[in-house]
């Protein structure tokens, strides 16, 4: 059965839908950075999503290649992540979707390299005519963090995000978002095939002790 991460670290993607503090360990990822308004058709946001999935598909499937990752095993791709910020901006504003900053990643294996990395860029460029010059290999060191489930709507969140907050001030912690530690969403859910109302989001937020 391929290693599946949802449900080997089901601590990191499925949390409940409560407050709680992790220790996220440092993950590899393949990386696409932009701006503006991720709904816009056609716009660098659905690019980049296209840039990921290519190379992410791309090594997932290398196996029946010519190309040997060494340590590969057989594996689910990862969903879908994003780190969001705006300028000047304290959180997100959700109502100017027009100022985002984003950071989409898909996580990978450890036993991606860099060079492996760069053999998937190049392959599913070719394959896919299709630039991937904008993405790369990035390593995030996420630490500690508070997390939880948000079901609905992403202009829902703000009301998941004060649980997140008010429970942190009940046991000591404090936010700690700033131009190296971001707010972090996991995609759960098909955003083209689930109806708002079901969307399934992991929001984690970077902390730190008061």
């Amino acid at each position: 059965m391929a290693f599946d991460f949802k449900k080997v670290y089901k601590e990191f993607y499925m949390p409940k839908n409560k407050p709680e503090i992790v220790n996220v360990p440092t993950a590899n990822y393949i990386a696409v950075r932009g701006s503006g308004d991720p709904n816009e058709k056609g716009g660098a946001y659905q690019q980049a999503m296209s840039v990921l999935y290519a190379i992410a598909y791309t090594l997932k499937m290398s196996y029946k290649t010519d190309y040997k990752i060494n340590g590969f095993f057989e594996y689910v791709v990862p969903p879908l992540e994003g780190f969001w910020w705006q300028d000047d901006v304290t959180g997100v504003k959700y109502t100017d979707k027009s100022a985002f900053k984003w950071l989409s990643v898909i996580r990978l294996p450890d036993f991606v390299s860099q060079q492996d990395f760069d053999w998937a860029a190049a392959t599913a460029a070719k394959k896919k005519n299709l630039d991937c010059s904008s993405a790369e290999y990035l390593i995030v060191e996420e630490g500690l963090c508070v997390q939880m489930m948000h079901f609905g709507p992403f202009d829902d969140e703000p009301a998941t995000i004060a649980l997140m907050d008010a429970y942190l001030e009940r046991v000591g912690y404090i936010n700690d978002i700033g131009n190296n530690r971001l707010h972090h969403e996991i995609y759960l859910s098909d955003a083209r095939k689930v109806p708002p109302e079901k969307w399934k989001t992991v929001i984690r937020h970077p902390i730190r002790k008061v």
